[in-house]
């Protein structure tokens, strides 16, 4: 009688430290890309964003929390805004004048007129892509809100160095953009193959137009 009870419980314990045992095992193997982007002359870029996607298949990706992008002395804060897609953005406006927020961009068109203060509701971007948001009333004020369908995905700060972890081993599309590239131009594309080591990544863009817009007088 001892042993009928024992064994099955021993042996569920058992059944449970392999189970736990394969998933550290398999959390192991990811590994972390670090892609470096600079411009021709070697020089770090900030706001660069860095995606990656299956060569074969697709992952699942979740909305963000609603992020704010704010309207302070005539311009957009943050400049570049990485986002998932189906994420709600909200437009908060604390200048002393109205601002006209719009995009006609194909990941999202939208139009916020004449307003101030924090709107009650956000806009919910809910295709991938670029959207490039400008004012109607202030022409220099630009920002980009960039919407990922991977969770894999990181923005560059001022070292020009994007980080993602968790990457399993397998064959990757790494795309990279950044807001000095051509208008027209969909960012950079290439293959990578990641292993059960971390992997440092090098890209160099090209950019033809200064990404910094100034405050309006």
């Amino acid at each position: 009688m001892f042993f009928a009870i024992e064994i099955p419980s021993l042996r569920r314990f058992a059944l449970s430290a392999l189970s736990a045992m394969a998933v550290m095992g398999g959390a192991a193997q990811a590994s972390t890309l670090r892609v470096s982007v600079t411009d021709v002359e070697g020089k770090p870029l900030s706001q660069a964003v860095v995606m990656l996607h299956p060569k074969s298949g697709k992952v699942q990706v979740q909305p963000m929390a609603p992020v704010e992008v704010s309207q302070k002395d005539r311009r957009f804060r943050p400049q570049v805004t990485l986002i998932t897609v189906g994420t709600p953005v909200v437009f908060s406006n604390f200048d002393t004048v109205k601002h006209h927020v719009y995009s006609f961009s194909r990941a999202k068109a939208f139009e916020l007129k004449l307003y101030s203060g924090v709107p009650d509701e956000g806009v919910e971007f809910d295709k991938p892509g670029v959207a490039i948001v400008g004012c109607n009333i202030h022409d220099a004020m630009a920002s980009w809100i960039v919407v990922a369908d991977t969770p894999m995905h990181a923005q560059t700060g001022n070292a020009g160095v994007a980080r993602i972890d968790g990457v399993d081993p397998g064959d990757y599309r790494m795309w990279v953009w950044h807001p000095g590239l051509p208008a027209l131009t969909d960012g950079l594309s290439s293959l990578i193959s990641v292993g059960t080591s971390d992997l440092g990544q090098t890209v160099q863009l090209t950019l033809q137009r200064n990404p910094v817009i100034s405050a309006a007088p």
